[in-house]
């Protein structure tokens, strides 16, 4: 065990956060922190890392554990550049290594005793400096920068040059190449991007440390906890899998405490009328048999209400009027801003029911998309067809269709003017809006207030066609999950654009991405497309990043398209299928050709190590020191790329079969 919370207790002033919270964590174990906003998270990591105090209860951390930690609002400021930032990380292994560079120059000069004292000091520090994994430090630096988004021209920008998120990548780089014990990350992802996050995923998967993380981002938990704890109404719950498990087994826990709450307030309900009712009667014994009553009634451990019970959004969404079977149709569609060609020559169709998801790096276009489908904006070549009797109803995660100077009452008045009052109040509490606060300011809302006014919006509009942009920004776990439940069900079309990876893998039967200014379809959800994207990418543009196709290519259930192909894809000439036939071979070729050339470099570095070891073993160089360290660093470093080859090899062989 490496971390155990025992009775953990934590009220400010009147409002008590934590109540004897129970867990512990083992060693190698991934934990996740979950619950909705102020639910006390953050306060508990606090109290873990000893900046916070617990009024009960206590932290046992187990002896000479190394923590790391990032915080949601980090401070942080470094008076260097961004590869100097993450040395500092590796200050005491570039420390080893100046010492061990130093003893071998020691060594030159060095007889007798004291050449046998230098060589028992270098090989304490050469087998310390080994176990550190010493000799890959630079290129594991290189690797972290990568994998949190930064370019090879990024290396020697000044830390203070950059935005907060960025900055926020580099703290969290320095936590990741310390390679703490346990690892405490508080909301990593809000600044990575889709690859960023992937990658962190990855990595936190196989840390060989312990890990707890507090995040609202579901699909990372799912695929990187094996452990949740829950914090709910101050009190903790312990569910042993992933976050999907721990969705099942809570449903089904809530529910069971729903029935068992109501079933117990029947009953108080029940007894306090039985006990009126012999007051009433006004007799000596019937008051005594009313007093016995109440003081049983007393001694009843009345349960807290539940979550679900306390504050519950629903949301319905029923078209109003059904669509024809072809609601979009878009075709040669082109956006420049200035030299900025976002994307060229784009198709797609969306067809009656079907739940798209169109996903893309940051500043690839998809909101652009958004907003020339809804009339905001123009293109600049190409043709949009809406469909017969559909209408669009559009979530703009900047809310630009609230009022700021509206009050939450009046928006929704003015905005439906046939509906009563009591229908909007009715509307607006579904939402959680109830009682003054649906005489709040809209510009005094926040982030997520706005998004959930927005969305009551949505639900009492005709529309039968949502387009919704970034849906559940700022939105807690429950409200996302509500929303989830309430698209599933909605029998009309939607075409969506969000960051949220669990929630596109909940609600989307078909993923459009945007990549390189083309759209590759996925028919499926984001499962699908993580198990498939780069196969099917590569089907579409071979090697080449940035090229442009009009190929289709149709297999084992999914489909890849790039511009006009899309409209027209089962009308293709023999003439097209032979062309398709003609590349598909060409691509075959190029990939045995790959490998055999990984095969002839692994080869050679699979000879090369083994002279390595006969040079090594040879009596002359048994005292050449300096020849021993340059050796095994050499060896070091084709082994290290040796992994790299196996694992492109296999890659190879996959894409090939």
């Amino acid at each position: 065990m490496i971390l155990a919370c025992q009775n953990i207790s934590k009220s400010f002033a009147d409002k008590t956060v934590l109540r004897n919270v129970n867990f512990h964590i083992e060693d190698k174990e991934k934990c996740a922190i979950v619950g909705i906003n102020g639910a006390g998270k953050s306060t508990l990591l606090k109290i873990i890392l000893g900046q916070e105090e617990a009024d009960e209860g206590k932290v046992v951390l187990a002896k000479d554990i190394r923590l790391g930690y990032l915080s949601q609002h980090q401070d942080i400021s470094f008076d260097c550049t961004v590869m100097e930032a993450m040395q500092e990380a590796k200050k005491y292994i570039i420390e080893m290594q100046e010492k061990i560079r130093s003893l071998e120059g020691l060594m030159q000069h060095a007889e007798g005793d004291q050449l046998e004292s230098i060589l028992e000091s270098y090989n304490r520090l050469q087998t310390k400096y080994d176990r550190e994994n010493g000799y890959a430090y630079e290129s594991e630096i290189t690797g972290v920068l990568k994998g949190l988004g930064f370019s090879t021209a990024d290396y020697d920008r000044h830390v203070n040059s950059l935005s907060g998120g960025q900055k926020m990548r580099i703290a969290l780089g320095q936590i990741l190449l310390q390679h703490p014990d346990l690892i405490l990350l508080d909301e990593p992802t809000n600044h990575l991007d889709m690859p960023s996050i992937e990658w962190l995923q990855g990595f936190l998967s196989s840390y060989p440390g312990a890990v707890i993380v507090v995040s609202h981002d579901r699909y990372f938990i799912d695929h990187v906890a094996t452990q949740i704890v829950e914090i709910d109404a101050g009190n903790s719950s312990v569910f042993h899998g992933s976050y999907s498990f721990y969705r099942e087994e809570r449903a089904k826990i809530r529910t069971a405490r729903i029935k068992a709450y109501m079933k117990q307030q029947d009953e108080i309900k029940h007894e306090e009328a039985v006990i009126a009712k012999l007051k009433q009667f006004n007799r000596e014994k019937s008051i005594k048999r009313a007093e016995s009553r109440e003081k049983r009634l007393d001694k009843i451990e009345v349960m807290e209400k539940p979550t679900e019970v306390n504050a519950e959004m629903r949301l319905r969404l029923t078209p109003s009027q059904e669509s024809g079977e072809d609601v979009l149709t878009v075709e040669h569609m082109t956006k420049s801003f200035g030299d900025n060609v976002l994307f060229r020559d784009i198709a797609m169709d969306i067809k009656r029911g079907e739940h798209v998801a169109l996903i893309g790096g940051n500043g690839t276009g998809k909101t652009t998309i958004l907003k020339i489908l809804n009339r905001m904006m123009a293109r600049d070549e190409g043709t949009v067809t809406i469909g017969s009797h559909v209408q669009i109803g559009y979530f703009d995660q900047e809310h630009q269709d609230l009022d700021p100077n509206k009050s939450i009452f009046d928006e929704m008045s003015d905005s439906y003017p046939d509906m009563n009052n009591t229908k909007i109040r009715n509307v607006l509490a579904a939402f959680l809006f109830t009682g003054e606060d649906v005489f709040k300011k809209i510009g005094d809302l926040s982030g997520g207030e706005k998004g959930r006014l927005s969305l009551a919006k949505l639900m009492l509009s005709p529309a039968n066609f949502l387009i919704l942009d970034e849906p559940t920004n700022h939105l807690d776990i429950p409200s996302k999950e509500i929303l989830e439940d309430a698209i599933r069900s909605y029998e009309g079309t939607i075409l969506m654009v969000s960051h949220d990876r669990y929630f596109i893998n909940q609600t989307a039967t078909r993923i459009i991405e945007l990549r390189n200014k083309v759209l590759t379809v996925y028919k499926g959800n984001y499962d699908f497309y993580e198990e498939h994207k780069e196969q099917l990418y590569q089907l579409q543009n071979g090697n080449n990043e940035n090229a442009d196709t009009n190929q289709s290519t149709t297999k084992a259930g999914f489909t890849v398209v790039s511009t006009e192909a899309y409209a027209s894809e089962t009308k293709k000439s023999g003439k097209e299928e032979y062309q398709a036939s003609k590349e598909s071979y060409a691509a075959q070729r190029k990939r045995e050709n790959e490998i055999k050339r990984v095969e002839k470099k692994i080869d050679a570095d699979e000879t090369r190590i083994n002279e390595i070891d006969e040079e090594m073993s040879l009596p002359e160089n048994g005292t050449n020191v300096a020849l021993l360290a340059k050796l095994a660093k050499e060896q070091e470093e084709l082994n290290a790329e040796l992994e790299g080859l196996y694992e492109k090899w296999e890659e190879l062989q996959a894409l090939a079969e």
